[in-house]
């Protein structure tokens, strides 16, 4: 069955860097936003932009993901000959091995994206942030005739160097790419999302495949394959909101940015919905000082302490005496009598002591506790 253009998400991070929040979870399959997973909002930016074939390419802790996605049903990509896929490592092809890079875990699925026959190949990430209408980006692609096409965005100047920076023409023809460069030339900084013509993609995985000391990365060996060759490759450039939320302290900003009222991103966007497998309970958005005396019924929590500028997930309960300030509470957390919050995420069902003290500063990373390192919080604090 052949399609225009075949989505491949790649959602097999570690995410060393959030360290307590993906212990034992991919990174893609991380709470976000009072109700959803990180991966729930390029999952909907396929659905909204009618991109219905999308193959997930999964690794590290791939259970908890497996079981969100299920078989695509929220996203509407239930569908019997095409949908969402999940692609483990070992299933790939036969004696295959973990994903040894990004280039490498495409190449790995060769088998599942030819059997559509595609025009093109749309590679995503499922552990950013963002709304993106996909569409906008291949018809540029198709109108330039690119053999790739690299989403990007201007970054302040002195972040630069810490992005894959792309240095183009004034028709944004892509002549150079700097991988973290110290001096950096350009602040367009690459995304990590690219459409390819599928047709001159396979041929540089299947040579990139061949050469052992190749990383089989997109960013280090197949985009600066393609530019020495001369291909074409253009900038597609995107001015909404986008984070990438691969650190804590990206995560917990990318949280309370639901909070500002100036921020460009919103979750109440009713002409681009972000949709989850989740309960039906809508989250608890708290941006303002409020003592709540009674149940919050209709998000499934419990909370009778004082509240300011947090984010609480379903099945919470903060009892009275207690305050919570710019923190984050997963799923089934619970704040005894007595304590105070500020500035932390607390991950799944972990229970919180009464009269328990747990602060980070505004120059410090915010503080993520969890059931085991609580414990060794309090008996130092004792």
């Amino acid at each position: 069955m052949k399609k225009e253009c075949v989505g491949m998400l790649l959602a097999g991070g570690e995410g060393k860097r959030l360290g307590k929040l993906t212990g034992n979870l991919a990174k893609p399959a991380v709470h976000f936003g009072g109700k959803y997973r990180i991966i729930d909002f390029t999952l909907s930016n396929c659905t909204n932009s009618g991109i219905y074939t999308v193959g997930v390419l999964t690794q590290y802790a791939p259970l908890e993901l497996n079981q969100h996605i299920g078989i695509g049903k929220p996203w509407d990509l239930d569908r019997q000959k095409d949908g969402v896929s999940i692609l483990s490592p070992y299933t790939a092809k036969q004696g295959g091995s973990w994903y040894s890079g990004t280039a490498d875990a495409i190449f790995q699925n060769i088998h599942f994206i030819e059997q559509y026959s595609p025009e093109y190949v749309l590679i995503i990430s499922g552990d950013h942030i963002y709304h993106m209408n996909y569409k906008h980006l291949i018809k540029q692609h198709k109108l330039t005739g690119a053999d790739a096409t690299i989403s990007v965005m201007e970054v302040p100047w002195d972040e630069a160097s810490r992005f894959g920076i792309l240095n183009t023409t004034e028709d944004l023809r892509i002549y150079e790419f700097e991988e973290k460069p110290s001096n950096p030339k350009s602040n367009l900084a690459s995304m990590g999302i690219y459409v390819f013509t599928w047709a001159a993609l396979k041929a540089y995985l299947l040579h990139d495949a061949e050469q052992i000391h190749s990383s089989h990365d997109f960013g280090k060996d197949i985009i600066p394959s393609m530019l020495q060759d001369g291909k074409r490759m253009y900038g597609y450039r995107f001015e909404g909101y986008w984070k990438d939320v691969g650190t804590i302290q990206s995560y917990w900003e990318a949280n309370m940015d639901l909070l500002d009222e100036d921020s460009s991103f919103s979750l109440n966007n009713k002409n681009w919905r972000t949709y989850t497998y989740d309960s039906n309970n809508p989250p608890q958005f708290i941006d303002r000082t409020a003592t709540l005396k009674s149940s919050l019924i209709n998000s499934g929590c419990w909370v009778k302490g004082t509240i300011d500028h947090s984010i609480l997930f379903e099945n919470v309960i903060v009892n009275e005496g207690s305050t919570v300030y710019q923190s984050i509470l997963h799923p089934g957390v619970e704040v005894g009598e007595n304590s105070v919050l500020e500035r932390v995420i607390v991950t799944k069902n972990t229970i919180i002591p009464p009269n328990t003290y747990l602060r980070s500063n505004q120059d410090e990373e915010p503080l993520v506790v969890d059931a085991e390192s609580l414990k060794e919080i309090l008996s130092i604090q004792i």
